[in-house]
């Protein structure tokens, strides 16, 4: 059985077509990874912290060190950072989502039952007014009452507050199915402290994310004071730069031989993805490259081929062939090729992403992201075969009576 023409065609140039195959599958497993990675890191990028970030100003004073205590100073500071035209609400916290200081610790969901320890989450401490000033919405339950703030240190084995709030991810994963509200934690040693989960909030993000012990891994609780902690200033977006510098002042007038810094919560969250930002562009540089060199071999070879195949070219239009039957030869050729580097480069783009997974603890690539990398350089192939193809659709019908 005869091939058909376009293939009968390629193999008189099979070293060609293997190379440039080969190539379009290696840019194919690639850039469908390098995608995925993008699209990975842009979600994890617009995780919600759970907190009105926009509203928010963080005051840090060189004077609060853990192991002294600054009740007495917290409290002070509080009022004058309250006094601030503006500032709507204030707050003492250990530590805010993707600020990457934070406490971790084990709890128990049942006292003693070590098969029921749950290992690295992140411990929120605050003093009252903390629902109000991060902006935290309730799923379910209440707010913590003014009675329930007590003192506490968990680098000294005091016993924790009895109650917590914690958020709608981790309740689901502690208790799934059941409601939340009513049950316990248990904390210290062996869980020999229960605590009482009184609230449950849409969303509380950790810290610092790790893909390993999931992005809401947390827990709420309510103290009167935080050795080590930082101030949350709740604020209309529009007079944040206003009350920064406002906070610095009233702060450094209380105690001029301290070092104040404020800034505004979106810069914390900022600078958290930092890295992340870095990777994206580079990955995007990559992909560039690697479309442009993709795009550059399929241009050479047509343009070689259009060559090669001039005498051809014009017989073909001397016997009836349009413009566009000389068009939709090259593309059907170019097509062919490219599909065929496609797959290979989507079997490729699984293993590439396995290796990744095993030595860069990247997550599964989602098969949603195969057919992208595929369509991508196969559209990008069709592109650049149009220059070349239409200079072949008007090679003239003479050209066939000339010599070879």
């Amino acid at each position: 059985m005869s091939l058909p023409p376009v293939v009968s065609a390629l193999k008189h140039h099979k070293t060609t077509v293997a190379l440039v195959i080969l190539e379009i599958a290696l840019a194919c497993a690639i850039v469908t990874n390098a995608v995925f990675v993008i699209g990975h890191t842009l979600s994890t990028m617009r995780y919600d912290t759970g907190l009105d970030n926009r509203s928010l100003v963080v005051v840090t004073a060189s004077d609060l060190d853990i192991g002294t205590s600054h009740r007495g100073t917290q409290a002070s500071d509080l009022a004058a950072l309250r006094g601030i035209a503006g500032v709507t609400s204030a707050s003492v916290v250990n530590t805010l989502p993707l600020s990457n200081g934070f406490w971790a610790t084990s709890l128990w969901r049942a006292p003693g039952d070590k098969s029921s320890t749950v290992n690295n989450v992140i411990s929120y401490v605050a003093t009252p007014g903390v629902m109000k000033t991060l902006g935290l919405k309730l799923a379910s339950g209440r707010g913590f009452r003014p009675d329930e703030f007590v003192d506490y240190n968990m680098f000294k084995g005091d016993a924790p507050p009895s109650v917590a709030i914690v958020p709608k991810a981790f309740a689901e994963s502690l208790w799934p199915g059941k409601n939340p509200l009513g049950q316990r934690l248990y904390l210290g040693q062996g869980g020999k402290y229960p605590v009482q989960v009184i609230g449950v909030v849409d969303h509380l993000l950790n810290a610092s994310i790790d893909p390993a012990h999931g992005s809401e891994r947390n827990f709420l609780l309510p103290v009167a004071s935080v050795e080590g902690g930082r101030y949350v200033l709740r604020t209309d977006p529009a007079q944040r730069g206003r009350v920064i510098a406002a906070a610095r002042k009233a702060l450094l007038a209380i105690d001029p031989a301290r070092m104040v810094k404020a800034r505004a919560y979106t810069d914390i969250v900022q600078a958290y993805f930092h890295d992340d930002r870095s990777v994206i562009w580079l990955l995007v540089a990559v992909v560039a490259c690697l479309l442009a060199v993709s795009a550059l071999g399929v241009v050479g070879l047509s343009s070689f081929w259009v060559q090669q195949r001039t005498r051809q070219i014009g017989i073909r239009r001397a016997v009836g062939a349009r413009q566009r039957d000389i068009l939709g030869y090259f593309h059907a050729e170019n097509l062919l090729i490219v599909s065929v580097g496609a797959l290979l480069g989507a079997a490729g783009a699984v293993l590439l992403n396995l290796w990744l997974m095993k030595h860069y603890e990247l997550p599964r690539l989602s098969l949603g992201y195969l057919p992208v990398g595929a369509v991508l350089l196969c559209v990008l192939g069709q592109l650049s075969v149009l220059g070349p193809a239409w200079r072949a659709s008007r090679v003239p019908p003479v050209v066939a009576t000339r010599g070879s």
